[in-house]
Parts: C-alpha cells; sequence; structure tokens
C-alpha cells in the first residue's frame, strides 16, 4: 500500500523559519488506520483528526523536552481493512520509520493483530475506539470507551426506560462477541429472562453459553430476514435493540429497519459503533430517536468544545495533507479520542523528558497524566485505561445527538466477566 509521508504545512514552516523554532528537530510518529476498504467509511476521519492534532502541537512549538523542540513528523500507512495487512504496517512503523508512537486500530481484531508486534518491539500503540476490554497490554494505551464506558450505561438507561427485551446484534468478531457475552450476563443479573434476549445463543459441549446474539460478517449488505426476525420480537413491546455492527454495513441494516417501518417508539437501536460521522452516509430522518452512547458528542455545548470546534473547522479550510475531505465533516468520540490521545502522549513526554518508550509508559501509569478535551477531562491510569465522561444521546434528524443523561468521571474498568460470572454463580447457590 502507498505509504504518505506528512510533511509540515506551509504555514507550520513559515513558523519555524522563526528563531524559536530554527532549531527545532522532528519526531516521527505512526498513524496506522483503514484508508480503504469496510472500515475505511470510520477510519478515515481518525487520520484527519490526528493530522489535526499534530499541526495543533507543531504550530504551538511541537514537542518539547528540555531546551529542544520536536516537530511531529507522521508517517501515514493504510491498513486497508485488512487485519494481517495492519502487522505488516505495525512493523514497519517500528522496525523501519522507527516511530516513536504509534495512534491508531478501529476493530478489536486489528488491535489484537499488531498486538504481538507491539510487544515483540515494545512500542508504543495509543487505541481509541470502543472495545470489549478483557485486555490489558503493556505496549497499548486504550483511550477508546471500555463496556463500563458505553455498554453497560447504554443497558442502565434502557432498563431504567422500562425495556424488557433486548435483541443482541453485531459484525461477527471479538469486539461484539465479547461485549455481547457481557451483556447477556449483565441483563440475566438485572431480572431480564432468558428468552428475552434475542439474537440466539451458541453453547460449548459442556452446556455453558459461549456467545450471545446474531452476527453478520464485515461488509454485509442484506438484513432483510434479520430485520424480520426483529421486528416479530418486538411486536409485543417493551423491546429495543443493542448494536455492535461495524463500519459500512451500518448503512444497509438501518436502511432495512426504516423500511420495515421500526420507529424508535416501537423499538430503539442503541449503536456503540455508529456516531456523527457514519450518520453522514445514511437516511437520518429515519432515524429519529435511535439512540448512542460514547464518551462525546458534537453537540455539546461546553466552551471547551465550542472552540476545538471552531478550530477544527479553521484547520479544514487551511489544511493541505492529501485525502482530507474538507466539506459536510462531523466530529465523533472515536476521532475526539484520538485527539485526546495525541496529547496525553505530548504531556507525557515532556513531562517524562524522553521520547522512550519505558520512560513514557511510567509516566503515563503513574503521574496522574490528564487533558482537558473536547468532551471533558481525561486522565490515564496505571491500568491503561482512561476516566471520562459518558454520555447518552438520541439521534436528530441533522444528524446530531440531542444529549439526553450524562455520567460523570467514569474510570475506565477493562475486566468485568469474571466478576459477572461470580455473581451469576452466587445466585444459583
Amino acid at each position: 500500500m502507498k505509504k504518505y509521508i506528512i510533511r509540515l504545512t506551509a504555514s507550520l514552516l513559515a513558523l519555524c523559519a522563526s528563531p524559536v523554532c530554527g532549531a527545532a528537530e522532528t519526531i516521527k510518529v505512526g498513524v496506522l488506520h483503514s484508508l480503504s476498504g469496510t472500515m475505511a467509511i470510520s477510519e478515515t476521519s481518525l487520520r484527519d483528526t490526528l493530522l489535526f492534532a499534530f499541526d495543533e502541537i507543531n504550530k504551538a512549538g511541537g514537542v518539547k523536552i528540555g531546551d529542544k523542540s520536536y516537530m511531529i513528523e507522521p508517517v501515514i500507512v493504510d491498513g486497508a481493512s485488512n487485519w494481517p495487512l495492519f502487522a505488516e504496517k505495525a512493523k514497519q512503523l517500528l522496525e523501519e520509520d522507527k516511530v516513536a508512537v504509534v495512534f491508531g486500530c478501529w476493530t478489536s481484531v486489528s488491535r489484537k493483530s499488531v498486538l504481538p508486534v507491539f510487544e515483540k518491539d515494545n512500542g508504543l500503540l495509543f487505541y481509541p475506539v470502543q472495545y470489549e476490554g478483557e485486555e490489558l497490554s503493556k505496549n497499548i494505551f486504550y483511550t477508546a470507551e471500555a463496556v463500563n464506558q458505553q455498554a453497560t450505561p447504554a443497558v442502565d438507561f434502557l432498563l431504567a426506560q422500562g425495556k424488557k427485551k433486548f435483541y443482541l446484534i453485531g459484525t461477527d468478531y471479538v469486539y461484539p462477541q465479547t461485549t455481547n457475552l457481557i451483556l447477556y450476563k449483565y441483563l440475566l443479573l438485572h431480572g431480564i429472562a432468558l428468552g428475552d434476549i434475542g439474537g440466539g445463543l451458541r453453547k460449548d459441549d459442556s452446556g455453558k453459553v459461549i456467545s450471545a446474539g446474531k452476527y453478520t460478517p464485515f461488509g454485509h449488505t442484506d438484513y432483510q430476514q434479520i430485520v424480520a426476525e426483529i421486528k416479530q420480537f418486538a411486536a409485543s413491546g417493551d423491546a429495543c435493540v443493542v448494536n455492535t455492527i461495524n463500519g459500512d454495513s451500518n448503512v444497509p441494516f438501518f436502511k432495512e429497519v426504516a423500511a420495515a417501518g421500526l420507529t424508535p417508539a416501537d423499538c430503539p437501536v442503541v449503536s456503540f459503533s455508529l456516531a456523527e460521522d457514519e450518520l453522514r452516509a445514511l437516511p437520518t430522518k429515519d432515524l429519529v430517536g435511535e439512540l448512542g452512547c460514547w464518551t462525546y458528542f458534537m453537540s455539546l455545548t461546553t466552551p471547551e468544545n465550542k472552540k476545538f470546534l471552531d478550530r477544527w473547522n479553521s484547520w479544514l479550510k487551511m489544511e493541505n495533507h492529501p485525502g482530507v475531505v474538507k466539506e459536510k465533516r462531523a466530529v465523533d468520540s472515536p476521532m475526539v479520542l484520538s485527539y485526546d490521545g495525541a496529547y496525553l502522549w505530548k504531556a507525557a513526554v515532556e513531562k517524562a523528558g524522553s521520547f522512550d518508550v519505558d520512560k513514557v509508559r511510567a509516566t503515563l501509569e503513574g503521574a496522574d497524566i490528564s487533558f482537558d478535551g473536547p468532551g471533558g477531562k481525561i486522565t490515564m491510569n496505571k491500568n491503561h485505561h482512561a476516566t471520562k465522561n459518558v454520555y447518552i444521546g438520541e439521534t436528530r434528524a441533522n444528524g446530531q445527538f440531542k444529549i439526553l443523561k450524562a455520567f460523570d468521571q467514569v474510570f475506565g474498568e477493562p475486566f468485568l466477566l469474571k466478576g459477572l460470572d461470580e455473581k451469576l454463580a452466587s445466585m444459583t447457590k
């Protein structure tokens, strides 16, 4: 795949012609996302937000270590929605390009594909997208929403709304499978009957449930039969859908939901991989009232978010990076968590006084590294997960979300399955 080494924009070159920046050096950082294939609908925008963050950092003088300033030089590679290729590209970034850090991956299968490479080469990856948890690598920092920062708050909200039936659907890979298994057990603990959890169950030879929900492959387009099943499931009322479909398959899924006449009043859908950026490709007039749960919504009215969006829109008008779309842009939680990650890394490097991975990791683990981002304060914790705000929103006709509920400063907890199993076991004694 073609590789771009993105150079400083003309405006930044002009800035660095000044005496202040005259002695500035460069530091390479990697950007590893799908810029083609089924996941490009989501991941291309994460690349763009990272470029925005890097340009901002460079314009402000770069990354400062001692009396030196380092301009960020992004090295961008395309994972092409090809999970083995992600591992190859990660190896290239770490071993050939010698990047100090990598920001990237969307799907958990791409993250798990690159994880052995980062651990072997002692690289550093910032991962920005909601995921299933049950993982902790010393080489990954997860700005992403853990399950307790997205899926379980959303279910709690729906339970409080009186929902008694939950249909689970997702793309067939580790994130939806694990998240829905957690939610299956979580729902049982909250009194939802086994027959009121839709989508199907799969058991091992001992009879233990190892999978819950209905799954389709990446790039799937025919949802007619599944939506008919959902409609029948919802006919008795008090039902909802938990959607972990990833990528461009959300487009035919929601078009089929609309065609079937299923409305949020009949059976709301809460989506964990569908936000403002993806909504640009959907008939949002048919989705008014559908739900999302994220740690950022573009509609936040805080001064920090307003300033962020003003800077973002100004940057779009002036930037000259290859491939960045300028018109009809939206910002969503994975984009903001990518942006936050760049600033958390910068703060850790400057506090550590080094780009050395071990020193940066130790600083992120123990130095209370925080950033006041567009979604609120985000703080990296010793468990490599972040504390941040959580919001539940309702889709509007303009593709934005009306915020219905906020949870302040939720600690990211990656390991939930063991605790749920123990609670379920105690219920049967």
